[in-house]
């Protein structure tokens, strides 16, 4: 197990490096710049000329290795901010005018409360319609169920946001959108918390409604699988009642498959819902990113991205390790 580990840690720092590499030089093309945009608006109505503030322009981006954008000008812009990286510091967030990780670390919280609460719903939810569909297969529940579930998955999220939206914020009146309050001060207590909670509602409701569907027909295919195996049929035949045979052997053996997509959610859950954060104006770390991104702001987009980058490489680990819990048949070799 602990060479198992060891070699794919190993492997994850390759992995870590390649997309660190292949993000910073796609990121080096990006059309703007931050720190050019502002210093040119900040400096237009200056009596500086073009060659000075060509020169200072340039003595500002060499302090973040940006002012050479020839290849080898790249890679030491790459390898100066890979030392800095290796240290801990992500650099600064030209954008927001704090580090890299203070951006993180401040906006996550959010993000990862509703995508955790989300996914929580999702499980409840769809996982038990996967499996009941499965056991009564081409009844009018599977039909019915089958049928919802791909008119979720059809719909795009900012779709069904700003149809949520139209319907009941503005036709109903019931919720308001943008932002997470209403006036409500933190000091206020028990109300500032249901205020903060019903303005989560919609986009919590989005976000579960477009996933249950993946999930769930995912759970159903699998678990007609294991239905069909020798062992089942084994299992019926000593009598056993048809809820131990579902809940005991066809559910345990379900997990596994499972288990590999719901480890990639671990990125999800802290990297935010980018387009439903920022259709209810939502101010997670996937809004944040997005405005960073937008704006230029070079190394916000490069530590948000290794930051999910980490994340996945994390999950797909614990993925790993996690299917000799569930299956103690399966074995981590060394």
């Amino acid at each position: 197990m602990v060479k198992y580990i060891i070699k794919r840690l190993l492997l994850a720092i390759l992995i870590l490096f390649g997309v660190s590499v292949i993000l910073y030089v796609l990121l080096r093309f990006m059309p703007s710049s931050y720190i050019e945009d502002q210093y040119l608006i900040s400096h237009a109505q200056g009596g500086a000329s073009p060659e000075e503030m060509r020169e200072d322009l340039y003595l500002i981006l060499a302090n973040y290795g940006l002012e050479d954008d020839s290849f080898m000008g790249i890679v030491r812009g790459y390898f100066m901010w890979l030392g800095k990286f290796l240290q801990g510091d992500m650099g600064e967030s030209f954008k927001y005018g704090k580090s890299v990780q203070a951006v993180i670390s401040q906006y996550m919280w959010l993000s990862f409360g509703i995508s955790f609460a989300a996914l929580i719903l999702e499980m409840i939810i769809a996982i038990p319609l996967g499996i009941k569909s499965a056991v009564n297969q081409y009844s009018k529940f599977d039909y019915v169920t089958t049928v919802l579930c791909m008119v979720g998955i059809a719909f795009p999220s900012f779709f069904l946001g700003n149809l949520f939206i139209k319907w009941f914020a503005v036709d109903l009146g019931w919720f308001e959108t943008g932002g997470i309050t209403s006036g409500v001060t933190p000091d206020q207590g028990f109300a500032y918390v249901l205020d903060f909670l019903w303005h989560l509602v919609l986009p919590m409701s989005v976000m579960v409604i477009l996933s249950i569907g993946g999930l769930m027909r995912y759970t159903r295919t699998n678990t007609l699988e294991v239905l069909n195996a020798d062992y089942i049929r084994t299992a019926r035949a000593k009598g056993l009642s048809e809820g131990k045979v579902i809940y005991k052997h066809v559910f345990r053996n379900t997990m596994i498959p499972l288990v590999t997509q719901l480890s990639f959610t671990l990125p999800s859950l802290f990297g935010g819902a980018m387009i439903t954060e920022q259709i209810f104006a939502l101010p997670g770390i996937g809004q944040i990113a997005y405005n960073g991104l937008l704006a230029g702001d070079i190394f916000l987009a490069m530590g948000y991205n290794m930051f999910l980058a980490v994340l996945t490489v994390i999950g797909v680990l614990f993925a790993d390790i996690m299917y000799a819990v569930v299956d103690p048949r399966v074995k981590l070799g060394g």
